[in-house]
């Protein structure tokens, strides 16, 4: 995707956050550095690190939806999510409709999954090599683990993604109770 168009993105989501906003992100990226994060004071310096950690790019937005989770400013999904629709390549990612639905669900999977989540990977359809690689990037967080995972299954099925295969996977591999929360929070937020 466009460097440009993703940096302009980023912009107008600094533009949005308040220094309360700020000052909660810093503290949750401690992997930036206490000198850098020092010199911080708007949400683009903050990004600006992340790029150059190669956390966050153009075709990499899972920590950014993830951070604006975690300080509340949900409303800004969307201007990540209008910046991948208008990237010039729908047909690559599920729909917007069928993407939150996915989020609803990797939010509740992410939190109760833990180790068995390879178990649910293959059940995807991944392959041992890609779970091994999924493995070592993420080696001390079980989280980001299982967020991988549903990045390179949707990478994987692009448009064919749906958020019912998740909720299938998770039942053949007896969590049923992961399942019946997804579903439950997908009724809860009009999205099934």
């Amino acid at each position: 995707m466009d460097n440009s168009r993703f940096r302009a993105m980023l912009l107008a989501i600094s533009d949005k956050l308040t220094e309360n906003n700020v000052s909660d992100l810093k503290f949750l990226c401690p992997e930036v550095g206490k000198k850098k994060l020092e010199k911080t004071n708007k949400g683009i310096d903050l990004f600006e690190y992340l790029i150059e950690r190669a956390a966050i790019g153009p075709d990499n937005t899972e920590l950014l939806r993830k951070l604006l989770n975690q300080i509340g400013q949900t409303v800004l999904l969307n201007v990540i999510d209008e910046y991948e629709r208008g990237a010039g390549s729908p047909p690559d990612v599920p729909d917007p409709k069928e993407r939150e639905k996915i989020n609803i669900a990797t939010e509740v999977i992410f939190e109760r999954l833990g180790k068995k989540w390879r178990q649910v990977g293959r059940k995807l359809g991944l392959q041992e090599t890609q779970l091994d690689g999924i493995q070592e990037k993420h080696s001390r967080d079980l989280e980001e683990q299982v967020r991988e995972l549903i990045r390179q299954w949707m990478k994987m099925r692009r448009e064919n993604a749906r958020v019912e295969d998740l909720i299938k996977a998770l039942r053949d591999c007896k969590q049923n109770l992961t399942a019946d929360l997804v579903e439950k929070n997908l009724k809860e937020h009009g999205a099934h």
